[in-house]
């Protein structure tokens, strides 16, 4: 039996990378799923393959710092498919890259309202529907950086996704008795759109490659793969966790 038969997942940053990779997962494990990001015709192509195979999908494009686009997400949900049981709020960007004392406070501020408030919008229209369905599991794209090592020009983002940590952790501690699971996926070096972006040359990738002790980069894929682990049953119990999904870079010296 599909793990997330007959449940309803919302996804942000769906239109490539970790994003889309999951909403074809979760939909495959029997999942309706809600997809946004801002480039809508990727949203209308991911929607298309994923019904062609079989399941069910419905795509709202917008830009997740938009409070209003928060809440048309999770109408959406209830208003298509009955309701809401996970949401993987994963849309972000590394955003400025500079020292911490050349940073511009707008893009200091930039970096936080998409990797951090963007996330605790979504988790304020996204908390009372997981409520009136008895409950279900919240999960943040966060990542090891500014969590298990720090890298240089990366503050920003760093202060943002180590905030989504903390985010979740309160929530899990507010809401568990009520059924809410909220847990963070922290990311190795991935190979996305945004991954290339900072690796932009041989000599950059194979470095970052090498942080790891596996000694390459994740596939999409295999990330969505324990994004769905804490969306479905099987991590029933975990909640307010920090999961490392991160190929070793933590524990790699070398």
């Amino acid at each position: 039996m599909p793990v997330l038969e007959n449940k309803v997942a919302l996804i942000t940053g769906a239109s490539s990378g970790i994003g889309e990779a999951a909403a074809r997962l979760f939909a495959a494990e029997g999942a309706a799923v809600v997809v946004t990001a801002r480039r809508a015709d990727r949203l209308d192509a991911l929607v298309a393959q994923i019904e062609a195979a079989g399941g069910r999908a419905v795509a709202v494009a917008g830009d997740i710092r938009d409070e209003a686009l928060a809440e048309r997400l999770v109408a959406t949900a209830v208003d298509r498919f009955g309701g809401l049981d996970a949401a993987l709020n994963n849309a972000g960007d590394i955003g400025v890259s500079a020292p911490v004392a050349q940073i511009a406070t707008d893009d200091w501020r930039a970096t936080l309202d998409l990797n951090l408030t963007a996330a605790f919008l979504g988790a304020r229209y996204q908390i009372p529907a997981l409520l009136a369905r008895g409950g279900g599991s919240l999960i943040f794209t966060s990542t090891f950086v500014g969590h298990a090592i720090g890298m240089p020009g990366m503050g920003a983002y760093a202060a943002a996704k180590a905030g989504l940590v903390g985010l979740s952790r309160v929530i899990a501690a507010e809401y568990g008795a009520q059924g809410v699971r909220s847990n963070c996926l922290l990311p190795g070096g991935t190979d996305t759109d945004a991954g290339r972006a900072f690796a932009t040359t041989p000599e950059i990738l194979a470095f970052v490659e090498n942080m790891h002790a596996l000694k390459r980069l994740a596939a999409p894929e295999e990330i969505a793969r324990a994004a769905l682990f804490l969306a479905s049953d099987a991590s029933s119990f975990m909640t307010g966790t920090a999961m490392l999904v991160d190929g070793g870079v933590s524990v790699s010296k070398t």
